[in-house]
C-alpha cells in the first residue's frame, strides 16, 4: 500500500511517502530561501518523495520567529525567494507545502524583538537547554503571556504568511501545532494556564489553534491545502501527555480537522507504538478515529523502517512522513520499491554543529562552496 496513489486535499500523489518538515536553519540572516534551499528540497522529489513539507517558516516580524536563520513567508523577498524552492521542486514532479509555525515559549533567537522575548499562553517557560544545533545556547527565559492584541496579531501572521505561500508557488501549508511551539503551547495543560476563554479543558484549549485554523482557511482559495499538525511531546519534552489522554485527543482533532483542516499530521517518537497508555492507540489512529470525515491522516515518527512505514498505513494512516531516514536516504521510496539497501542516519553527518544543510547533502552540480 506504501506505493499505492492516494490524494491529499486536491491533490495528486504517486505513492503514500511524504517528506516530514525539518529545522535546517539554512535561510538568509533576513529570511530568505537560498538556492542551496531549492536544491536540497527538488531532490527528495527527484528520489520519489510524493509530496514535501518544509521546515517550519516564522509568520511575523513580531514573536514568531524561533530560529536564527529560520526561512520566513513575511516579506515580498520571503516570497521571491521561496519561488524558486517551489518551481525546482514542482519541475522534479512534487507538489510541495508550507509549515507555518510560531516559536512560542521554545524560540531560540529571534531578530524582531529585544533581547530573548517571547510570547506564549501563559508565563511558563521550557523547563530545558536551548539547543546549540539550531543556534541557542543557554536557558528559556519566561515568556510573556499572550494578550488579546498579540494572539490577535499571531494570527493574522499566520493567514498572511498562507496567503504569502500560495503567492510564491506552493500548493498548501501545514499550521504547527505540534512539538512545543506556540499553538501546541496552548493545547498542553501544564504549558497554558490561563484562565480567560483559552485555558482550562481541551475544549478550551484548542480554542486559539482552532481560530487559526478556521482563519487561514477562509482566508485561502478552495484548491489550497491547508493541514495542521500535532503531537502530545515537545522538543524540549519528550514525555509530556495530555492529562485527559485519549478523551483531550478526541477534542482536538475533531475540532481542527471541521476548522477546516484538509490532513492531520500526527508526530510521536514512535508512530507505532501505543500513546494513551500501554493498550490505548497510537496517535494517529486516535486521529483516523476522531478527525471529521474526509480529512487525510498523516502519521510521523520512527517509520524509516519500511515494515514500520507499511504498519502505519495498515493501521489507518492514509500517508506517512519520514524526517532523518530521508536525509539518510533522500530516495528512499525508490530505494524501498527497488527493493535496495538503505542508508542508517548519522546525526554526526548531518545535524552537528549546526542543524544547516552541509555540502555533502547537495547534488554535485552545486555546492555551497561553489558560490
Amino acid at each position: 500500500m506504501l506505493f499505492d496513489s492516494t490524494t491529499l486535499g486536491t491533490l495528486s500523489l504517486d505513492n503514500r511517502v511524504g517528506l516530514a518538515p525539518m529545522t535546517r536553519v539554512s535561510a538568509t540572516a533576513d529570511g530568505r530561501a537560498t538556492e542551496e534551499m531549492a536544491d536540497y528540497y527538488a531532490k527528495f522529489a527527484d528520489g520519489g518523495f510524493s509530496v514535501l513539507i518544509t521546515e517550519g517558516v516564522y509568520t511575523d516580524d513580531d514573536y514568531s520567529q524561533g530560529y536564527p536563520n529560520q526561512p520566513g513567508l513575511v516579506t515580498d523577498g520571503h516570497v521571491t525567494a521561496w519561488s524558486r524552492v517551489t518551481e525546482a521542486v514542482h519541475d522534479a514532479g512534487a507538489p510541495v507545502v508550507a509549515q507555518l509555525m510560531h516559536g512560542g515559549a521554545q524560540t531560540q533567537g529571534n531578530p524582531h524583538v529585544d533581547g530573548e522575548a517571547t510570547l506564549a499562553p501563559s508565563t511558563v517557560g521550557p523547563d530545558a537547554e536551548k539547543a546549540e544545533a539550531y543556534g541557542g545556547s543557554g536557558e528559556f527565559p519566561e515568556p510573556k503571556r499572550a494578550t488579546e492584541d498579540d494572539l490577535d496579531a499571531a494570527r493574522d501572521g499566520f493567514v498572511d504568511a498562507a496567503v504569502n505561500a500560495h503567492e510564491a508557488g506552493f500548493d498548501g501549508v501545514e499550521i504547527h501545532a505540534a512539538n512545543g511551539y506556540l499553538l501546541n503551547e496552548f493545547l498542553a495543560a501544564d504549558m497554558n494556564r490561563r484562565d480567560d476563554e483559552y485555558g482550562g479543558g481541551p475544549d478550551a484549549r484548542v480554542r486559539y489553534p482552532e481560530s487559526v485554523v478556521s482563519a487561514v482557511h477562509d482566508a485561502v482559495p478552495d484548491e489550497f491545502v491547508v493541514g495542521v499538525r500535532l503531537s502530545q511531546t515537545r522538543v524540549t519534552n519528550d514525555e509530556y501527555a495530555w492529562p485527559e489522554g485519549e478523551d483531550a485527543a478526541a477534542v482536538f482533532f475533531e475540532r481542527l480537522s471541521a476548522a477546516g483542516a484538509d490532513y492531520v499530521h500526527t508526530t510521536e517518537p514512535d508512530a507505532t507504538s501505543p500513546t494513551f497508555g500501554d493498550e490505548g492507540p497510537t496517535l494517529a489512529e486516535a486521529a483516523v478515529e476522531h478527525v471529521t470525515e474526509g480529512t487525510t491522516v498523516i502519521a510521523n515518527g520512527g517509520l524509516g523502517d519500511p515494515d514500520a512505514a507499511r504498519q502505519a498505513v495498515d493501521d489507518g494512516a492514509d500517508l506517512v512522513t519520514l524526517a532523518t531516514s530521508a536525509l539518510a536516504n533522500p530516495d528512499w521510496p525508490d530505494r524501498v520499491a527497488n527493493d535496495e539497501d538503505l542508508t542508517a542516519f548519522d546525526p554526526a553527518r548531518f545535524l552537528a554543529p549546526k542543524a544547516s544543510i552541509s555540502a555533502h547533502e547537495l547534488p554535485e552540480k552545486r555546492s555551497p562552496a561553489d558560490d
